[in-house]
């Protein structure tokens, strides 16, 4: 593992500094929350993982750690120590109310991939944390299909709420109505234009009508599952 240098934040209270104050609650957003040494080595890892532990979707690849997340409980598979490290990390700044992360989401977007609005659902502790690696992305907030208003049609852009510049090396960090109420999603774009609409502008050192090129992004998303079964309990009940 490389030298880890001292963390922009290390609890729940310092971790204030960072919210994104023009988003509904709550987000948080740590520009160069690990180093480029770090990002580099984790991009090593993920790289390393075993062929069939990669699992093919339309739009993007993923690697599941930790164990599959199912509503009788998940299946608990110790995380290698590569991405425990920064499940702790991230666990001890209180965000999962003092539960440690136990699963992680490995996603890889190529230029030109994304992924449909969407809510992460209630198998998960309501917050989610992401690491991104390689490359930026537009992370775009939606309000959710209404069931009032049948009249008004019911697009994308008509529910659209706000984008969020994710940069390499960042931590981003959903709680509240950002992980409960409003849908989340990626444009299969090439290139981002950014608008006024992106809420966390001002700390990404970044302009409106600024175009970005997208590279490959992987990000690491970490997230407590608390339901879980261990596998020492199945073998019990043989």
């Amino acid at each position: 593992m490389p030298v880890m240098e001292g963390s922009p934040c290390q609890t729940l209270k310092e971790l204030e500094q960072y919210i994104v104050k023009d988003a509904p609650p709550t987000v948080y957003y740590v520009p160069d929350y690990i180093t480029e040494a770090e990002e580099s080595y984790l991009l090593q890892q993920v790289y390393k993982a075993p062929k069939p532990k990669w699992t093919q979707l339309s739009g993007r690849r993923l690697q599941n750690w930790g164990g599959l997340p199912h509503p009788k409980g998940m299946l608990v598979e110790k995380l290698p120590d590569w991405l425990l490290h920064y499940a702790k990390k991230i666990s001890d700044l209180g965000v999962f109310a003092g539960k440690t992360a136990n699963h992680v989401l490995v996603n890889e977007y190529n230029p030109g991939e994304g992924i449909m609005p969407h809510e992460d659902g209630p198998l998960y502790f309501p917050t989610v944390t992401t690491i991104s690696l390689g490359s930026h992305t537009l992370l775009d907030f939606y309000h959710p299909v209404s069931t009032v208003q049948e009249s008004v049609p019911q697009t994308e852009q008509s529910r659209y709420l706000l984008s969020l510049l994710v940069q390499p090396r960042s931590l981003l960090v959903l709680r509240d109505d950002m992980y409960t109420h409003f849908l989340h999603g990626i444009q299969g774009v090439a290139q981002d234009t950014l608008t006024d609409r992106v809420a966390n502008l001002c700390v990404t050192g970044a302009s409106p009508g600024d175009c970005l090129p997208r590279g490959t992004r992987v990000s690491l998303t970490i997230r407590h599952v608390p339901k879980v079964v261990r596998a020492t309990l199945l073998l019990g009940k043989r």
